[in-house]
């Protein structure tokens, strides 16, 4: 009986000139996005080359939608809240990877403490609404749910948030002066 032969070795996917060029003013940016929005750097890593993989292999279709920005952020941000990654633990790190320029403010512990503690949704989001800057319209579209759900899930999540952390300075009371005791008359002078 003769063995089968061997497969032959897979080649590299030739990926478009297009993808390529996307993929490498992006990538970047994308693992920093996939990083604030699930608190470890390796799964965003694994995040943004499943979002990519599939991308690459859909480009002649995702570039013909003008926003292959947005078909990649939503693909991470569905990966990120697919059933089985919901099963895995996770903690948010103190350290955000490295930026293509340097915070004047060192990173609030607490406040990554706290973002980790918030449901998948509610953190998603936070991070597609503060971080990546996308309006309460583009976060619906890319988590595919209503402009309600996306106020409702924010609202809730700041709410959480302001509890946890205690009033902020602008909503604390102000400090009443302490008023001075009245002068009393010196006692058994008639005051003259």
């Amino acid at each position: 009986m003769r063995a089968p032969a061997p497969e032959a070795p897979v080649d590299r996917w030739p990926a478009p000139p297009a993808f390529d060029e996307y993929v490498r003013s992006r990538h970047a940016e994308l693992l920093r996005f996939a990083h604030v929005l699930c608190g470890d750097p390796h799964l965003a890593a694994d995040l943004v080359q499943d979002a990519l993989v599939g991308a690459g292999l859909a480009w002649g279709r995702v570039r013909r939608t003008d926003d292959p920005e947005g078909y990649v952020r939503r693909a991470i941000v569905n990966r990120y809240l697919s059933r089985w990654r919901r099963l895995r633990r996770e903690s948010l790190v103190a350290a955000v990877p490295d930026r293509a320029y340097s915070d004047a403010e060192p990173p609030d512990d607490e406040l990554w403490r706290l973002l980790g503690t918030l449901p998948r949704q509610q953190r998603a989001v936070l991070v597609l609404r503060f971080y990546a800057d996308l309006t309460e319209a583009q976060v619906a579209d890319v988590l595919g749910c209503t402009v309600g759900t996306v106020k409702s899930n924010g609202h809730r999540a700041l709410a959480r948030l302001r509890a946890a952390l205690g009033p902020g300075p602008a909503e604390r009371p102000a400090a009443r002066p302490t008023a001075r005791p009245a002068e009393r008359p010196a006692e058994g002078g008639d005051g003259s």
